[in-house]
């Protein structure tokens, strides 16, 4: 069955007919075959060697297949910045340790209990709409693999299916009857606490493998349904900067002329420097004159377009990832280069308790250590960036880790870790409540504090039954 089909206003249709579509070559590689039998382009033959492709093929049709977990797939572009850089060779190159052990959620965040529609996420203020669901590249840790790899997902009503892309008429639907009720009892939703669906996030996937015919009708219906900041999440500034052409940028400046008054957040996804900054023939950074590194010019002119519009806000978020970017000089240099060139540093993640999280997720006081180490030598305005891992609950904060022994504490013998919420998938009542966990250096997920819970005023872990610091103290007694 066809979904219901969305009439635009008069408004919307006057600024879609200005709209064109722009053509691109990215030069894709899907899959391995072409690896396999040798019919990649010829500088790409040996981008696996032979004992890689070996390695990934005895597993296919496995329990452990690789592409099953993840479709593999890369441009040109990327290629071409990967050739010279291990870190990202490991970020789209297949590898047997994905499957070596395949714990982790089939809806990571459950956030099928936050899906009111399907494609929609709906978490406090803000909604997050699945409106593609591939990328012009695939990176290995992907959060979202269970809507790239079109895996089945039970949901909240016992129901098994794929998870499915959203669809305008239903989004627009939703968010006014959302707002409509929220109006009528005084700026707050009588059954669920929320308050005024604002600000909507483009995703998926990647919303800029879209057309910009489709990109603008999203734009611009989300505009009539009364959002009034839209972030369009991406990584193609770094698989297929080229993306962000003369025909991408006139859509959004018609948009901007058709609706002055909403706000576009480019919510960028550099992972390593070496996907924007150019290299030496040994490998190293090549000096800007005048101050800064060299970038690679396709990247840099979409950016300085992008900032040339100040309506327009460009933001980095990045996981901490095993083998790519746990490395405190790479993310110093990414910090640096991207403030200086415009470009607000907006999160580091924790792994997320994806299926086969184990084989990438860097052990959360380890990353905040290599978060912290990253920003000595930052200035306050490059360092603004805060380590975010995203409970059931919320998106949470690693606010602090102490040295200072607590005694009675499991894990307290070398201090505590302190967590705060960020903001709530619900409502904001627990906004900036805390949670206070004894130390694990293993611990790459809240699990692996289960044992050893101080203070739980955020209630991260409310499911279970948490002693009291003054328990804590009579015990060590």
């Amino acid at each position: 069955m066809l979904p219901a089909k969305y009439e635009p206003s008069e408004k919307e249709a006057a600024f879609l007919s200005t709209v064109t579509n722009g053509k691109y070559d990215r030069q894709i590689i899907n899959g391995l075959k072409k690896f396999v039998e040798g019919t990649a382009p010829q500088d790409m033959k040996d981008f696996y060697s032979q004992d890689e492709l070996d390695a990934i093929m005895e597993l296919d049709g496995t329990n452990r297949d690789l592409q099953a977990r993840m479709p593999i797939k890369i441009t040109r572009h990327y290629f071409e910045q990967a050739i010279r850089s291990k870190s990202l060779q490991t970020l789209v190159k297949a590898s047997p340790k994905e499957t070596y052990d395949l714990d982790g959620a089939e809806d990571p965040g459950k956030q099928m209990s936050y899906s009111p529609i399907e494609g929609m996420i709906h978490k406090y203020e803000l909604a997050l709409l699945y409106v593609a669901s591939t990328c012009s590249a695939h990176c290995r840790f992907c959060y979202r693999e269970e809507l790239i790899a079109k895996k089945e997902v039970e949901r909240p009503d016992g129901t098994v299916a794929p998870k499915g892309l959203a669809q305008i008429k239903e989004v627009v639907e939703y968010i006014k009857e959302h707002n409509r009720i929220v109006a009528e009892n005084g700026g707050i939703h009588p059954e669920t606490g929320r308050e005024k669906l604002r600000e909507a996030l483009m995703s998926g996937g990647d919303p800029m493998v879209l057309g910009n015919k489709n990109i603008a009708q999203w734009l611009s219906a989300l505009a009539q349904a009364g959002i009034e900041n839209i972030r369009i999440g991406t990584k193609e500034l770094a698989f297929y900067p080229e993306r962000f052409d003369e025909t991408f940028f006139a859509m959004l400046d018609a948009f901007h002329e058709a609706y002055p008054e909403i706000s576009l957040r480019m919510m960028v996804h550099f992972n390593h420097p070496d996907e924007f900054l150019k290299k030496d023939p040994d490998g190293g950074y090549l000096d800007q004159p005048g101050g800064g590194l060299q970038w690679v010019p396709a990247t840099k002119k979409a950016v300085r377009e992008l900032r040339s519009r100040p309506w327009i806000v460009v933001e980095n978020q990045s996981p901490i990832i095993a083998d790519i970017n746990d490395d405190p000089d790479a993310l110093r240099i990414l910090q640096r280069e991207l403030k200086r060139n415009g470009v607000e540093n907006h999160y580091f993640f924790c792994g997320r308790d994806i299926v086969g999280h184990k084989a990438f997720n860097v052990p959360i006081e380890r990353a905040w250590a290599i978060l912290n180490e990253s920003q000595r030598g930052l200035s306050g305005v490059e360092a603004h960036a805060r380590l975010s891992i995203t409970h059931y609950k919320g998106k949470t904060e690693v606010a602090a880790i102490t040295d200072t022994p607590v005694p009675g504490v499991k894990g307290g013998e070398n201090g505590v870790v302190v967590f705060k919420l960020l903001r709530g998938a619900a409502d904001a009542s627990n906004r900036a409540k805390v949670t206070i966990v004894g130390r694990n250096p293993e611990a790459i997920w809240f699990s692996g504090y289960d044992d050893r819970v101080v203070v739980d005023e955020a209630e991260l872990y409310s499911m279970y039954d948490i002693p009291t610091v003054s328990e804590h103290l009579a015990a060590a007694e």
